[in-house]
């Protein structure tokens, strides 16, 4: 059976190239007699994995040296929770951005710890745009500013970063990490879901300023303080194993390919691809701000709901799954992370022009 184009939005599509090497590698890796998934997080032959891995990560992000990289668990939706109880060091308050769901759930759990004040917000024209900066009302006693850097279901993305001053800033990164290259030093801690960009759901990347470690709450359990994960190397119990090697071949991909600035080349080309048809189409709709538009999630609309289901269909029958809108907001929705190949956008390009000329 050949390989489908697979537009979810997570987990999402791997390169195929690490896929086959994973393969190769399945049975015994480099002649340990194991697969990884077997091997102990203790002994040498992981250690070595992921120590390859960060150094990988560090590489193509040019990571500072006084910035640790932790390998967690538990989604992005953890550390919804997890960044109050590291980095309020006391201060009992926290500034939020509000730019659709994923920022509405990790602005739900902070509040569990913390005064929450919503600096910014695009709720008045239904999170179709990023908030421009001037229009943000920033506390200079915060403990931190949290956004999210780019909204997996509405489609809206940063194209610049933010300015916080002397509060750190905390982005939820997840769904546009490695992406594109990125000034790790503007922000005080990175973090991001695995299963878009970077490997198998079960990972969790934190990219963390060292100032910023050893300010837990109390109680805070111990697999959750920064502090004490960093000293361990992220392995105070037994982390992703498998995910971790999986995403050290897809770092390794990224950097045969030519590192971050050409994955940004190969996206901005898809996206625009994409979004030149829809534009130059009368019969599909983008709701999102051109200038705040998603190089990796974008959704739109059909001019009648009731052919949402025919276009589903049509597309499946073609080899293309996973176009279906997240069921909050409805509609279609294409993810075109980085292991999406151009050849499956221009598929999809091709379709929407037939299904249009067949309905419009």
């Amino acid at each position: 059976m050949s390989r489908i184009f697979n537009f979810s939005p997570g987990p999402a599509i791997l390169p195929a190239e690490v896929l086959a090497r994973a393969g190769d590698e399945m049975l015994d890796w480099h002649g340990s007699g194991m697969c990884v998934m077997e091997m102990s997080h203790r002994g040498k032959e992981f250690i070595s994995i992921a120590a390859e891995a960060e150094r990988d990560l560090r590489e193509l992000l040019a990571i500072p040296a006084h910035y640790k990289v932790l390998f967690l668990q538990g989604g992005a939706t953890l550390q919804f929770a997890q960044v109050p109880m590291n980095l309020l060091g006391g201060k009992g308050k926290a500034d939020y951005v509000n730019t659709g769901e994923w920022s509405k759930k990790a602005i739900k759990e902070a509040k569990a710890y913390c005064d929450v004040h919503i600096a910014a917000s695009s709720e008045d024209r239904s999170f179709t745009y990023a908030p421009p900066q001037p229009a943000w009302k920033l506390r200079p006693d915060a403990a931190y500013v949290h956004y999210c850097s780019n909204e997996t279901i509405g489609g809206v993305e940063f194209h610049w970063v933010p300015d916080t001053g002397s509060v750190p800033l905390v982005a939820d990164a997840s769904s546009h990490f490695l992406s594109r290259p990125l000034e790790v030093s503007r922000f005080g801690l990175i973090y991001a879901g695995a299963q878009k960009n970077v490997g198998p759901a079960g990972l969790t990347i934190v990219i963390v300023r060292e100032d910023l470690l050893g300010r837990a709450a109390k109680g805070t359990p111990t697999v959750m303080d920064y502090k004490l994960q960093a000293a361990a190397d992220s392995m105070l119990n037994t982390p992703a194993t498998y995910a971790i090697y999986i995403a050290g071949l897809v770092l390794k991909w990224l950097k045969a390919l030519g590192g971050l600035p050409e994955i940004e080349r190969r996206n901005v080309a898809k996206a625009k691809l994409l979004y030149d048809l829809l534009d130059s189409s009368g019969f599909y709709r983008n709701p999102v701000e051109k200038a705040d538009r998603s190089r990796m999630n974008v959704p739109f609309r059909v001019p009648d709901e009731r052919l949402d289901a025919p276009f589903l269909k049509g597309a499946e029958e073609r080899g293309m799954v996973q176009l279906k809108g997240h069921r909050s907001v409805g509609g279609m929705r294409a993810s075109i992370y980085n292991a999406m190949p151009l050849e499956g956008v221009e598929r999809l390009a091709g379709y929407m022009k037939e299904f249009e000329a067949r309905h419009g």
